[in-house]
């Protein structure tokens, strides 16, 4: 996957709490976290920078695999700089592979913090104490065993007036390098922060395939 590069040695912009960007293709105001921030490198090659901290002048699009491929094809990163920067042709998939890469690394910090259960007995378990909070499942998961979990969580969580948070297009290889277990095919999260920010960074990424709204995945 790739890596954030450093930008220019430019001031970086003061974002006041509460403040819209304007997406450089829609033209619309939205808040920055429905938006990615890029900024030019020192090559004058354009790099996303997903957690709005590298310095220099920065523009905004929305958070959408679409939206990122029509700024590249208009040239907008330029128009919105003032100057003439270039950016990679792939530079939509790399986004993509970097917020994917994010949250691996959130759900891997999830683990480490003691609230991912992994293995279909454990997240039976789970769920049937009433624990769970997000459930996941690997693409291609056994369809019997996930309805089997999904329908229990889904019930627990109606009765208790809460959306059940259900994430089935990671692989499993991807959930068992960020769990640090092999054949992960089915795993439940607890409460916590770090399943916040598990959920968070999922919903960015789902949002950024589909376009779909950030509420797609709920919070737990």
């Amino acid at each position: 996957m790739g890596a954030e590069q450093q930008p220019k040695d430019h001031e970086t912009e003061v974002e006041p709490e509460g403040s819209l960007r304007r997406c450089i293709i829609t033209r619309a105001e939205r808040p920055p976290e429905d938006l990615i921030r890029f900024v030019a490198g020192p090559d004058n090659v354009i790099v996303p920078d997903l957690a709005r901290r590298l310095p220099g002048r920065g523009v905004w699009v929305t958070a959408e695999l679409a939206a990122v491929e029509s700024a590249i094809k208009a040239r907008a990163f330029s128009k919105g700089l003032k100057h003439q920067v270039a950016a990679s042709p792939d530079l939509a998939r790399t986004v993509d592979a970097l917020i994917l890469k994010r949250v691996l690394q959130a759900l891997s910090l999830a683990k480490k913090a003691g609230l991912v259960s992994s293995g279909f007995e454990k997240v039976e378990a789970l769920v049937s104490n009433g624990h769970a909070a997000v459930l996941l499942h690997g693409v291609g998961a056994a369809a019997g065993g996930r309805q089997k979990l999904d329908r229990k969580f889904t019930a627990i969580q109606r009765d208790r007036g809460k959306v059940a948070p259900i994430i089935d297009w990671l692989t499993t290889e991807q959930l068992s390098l960020a769990i640090g277990r092999s054949n992960v095919v089915h795993a439940g999260l607890t409460k916590g922060g770090a399943t916040k920010r598990f959920l968070s960074e999922a919903g960015r990424l789902r949002r950024y395939r589909s376009g779909l709204s950030a509420s797609c995945v709920a919070q737990a």
